[in-house]
């Protein structure tokens, strides 16, 4: 009874950050949008070296120091869009930085959903 009680309230929680994400799709923005936000590409260097969209930056979600990174280039009063190649590492960057006070828009479908919507 005691581990079912614990599971339900980690996914109680779980939810609760998962809800809270503000999410847009990757190919909702638009050009102009581009010249006035920040642009975070959360996918490894080789991946960002391959292709990412205009002007992002690129911070790898797996790199140790990923926070103090992100604070060395944004300020908490600025808006960061987050990519990611298909949307699971952005959702978790969302959370950590949302958790400590950014205000953070997930791309949905990442820099997949991008290219293909170009190719169309």
């Amino acid at each position: 009874m005691r581990k079912n009680t614990t599971i339900l309230i980690f996914m109680f929680f779980v939810s609760l950050a998962y809800s809270q994400i503000k999410s847009k799709s990757i190919t909702e923005f638009s050009q102009q949008e581009l010249n006035n936000i920040i642009l975070l590409d959360v996918r490894t260097p080789e991946e960002f070296e391959a292709g990412h969209l205009p002007k992002a930056f690129n911070i790898n979600w797996f790199n140790p120091d990923f926070i103090s990174l992100v604070e060395s280039k944004a300020s908490k009063d600025e808006t960061i869009y987050v990519y990611c190649k298909s949307g699971g590492r952005s959702v978790k960057a969302v959370i950590k930085l949302n958790a400590i006070g950014y205000n953070v828009i997930n791309l949905e479908g990442g820099y997949e959903a991008y290219k293909k919507a170009l190719k169309e």
